[in-house]
């Protein structure tokens, strides 16, 4: 009890909010890298996801192969991508990474939730004349929204979860409050930054959450 005491007593001392080294600055850090990421893991992802969805080929395999991340450590990656030549491009090495941690989720939800699509539906589409491409964005999309924010959202909160790593390749974010914490031998510091990345990944979720139920009635999974 203690220590959570003291950490206590670290989050709400005013010094430690402010300044390059503050949880303001470092939170905003933060914020932005799991954006950059999370905006490029869906520019890969779900462009593949949906067109394999959509032609029913493909994508058994891809969703196997993006899978294949999961079980790779992203700590790992991130080491050995620092030895190459991206380990040049400042947060180059963390942002690679980061995506290829966030790719199978998203392509996975996208993928199932294209194929969940009623066949029913997408045959009385086809029978009205409509294109692949007018079924894809007026049909199948709307259909899979839910399946496919599902991934987002998991993909964006597992982010805000490991972009701590950046900090043990020099970036920012609140992993540096952590790391801070372990050089200083500094246990309520780092009980502090634990929280804090706890607290920012259960706002995540309540955004998607809120996000959910503002969304229009078909949005939110009704068929």
């Amino acid at each position: 009890m203690n220590t959570l005491t003291e950490a206590w007593d670290w989050l709400t001392d005013s010094a430690h909010w402010s300044g390059d080294d503050g949880v303001w600055h470092r939170l905003a850090q933060h914020l932005v890298l799991t954006m950059v990421c999370l905006v490029i893991s869906c520019l890969i992802a779900l462009p593949v996801a949906l067109v394999l969805g959509h032609l029913g080929k493909g994508g058994a395999l891809a969703v196997n192969i993006s899978n294949i991340g999961r079980a790779v450590p992203t700590f790992a990656v991130l080491v050995l991508l620092l030895l190459t030549p991206i380990g040049k491009w400042g947060e180059g090495p963390t942002v690679v990474a980061l995506v290829l941690f966030a790719v199978p989720p998203l392509l996975t939800n996208a993928y199932v939730g294209m194929r969940e699509v009623d066949r029913d539906v997408v045959r009385a589409a086809r029978g009205m004349g409509m294109t692949g491409r007018q079924m894809l964005f007026h049909v199948e999309l709307p259909l899979s929204l839910p399946m496919v924010m599902n991934g987002v959202r998991i993909a964006a909160v597992q982010l805000v979860a490991t972009a701590t790593i950046a900090a043990l390749a020099g970036g920012g974010g609140l992993g540096r409050i952590i790391t801070a914490g372990f050089n200083l031998a500094s246990t309520p510091q780092v009980v502090a930054g634990a929280v804090l990345v706890a607290v920012f990944a259960l706002i995540v979720e309540g955004v998607f959450e809120v996000a959910e139920r503002l969304a229009p009635h078909w949005a939110r999974g009704s068929r």
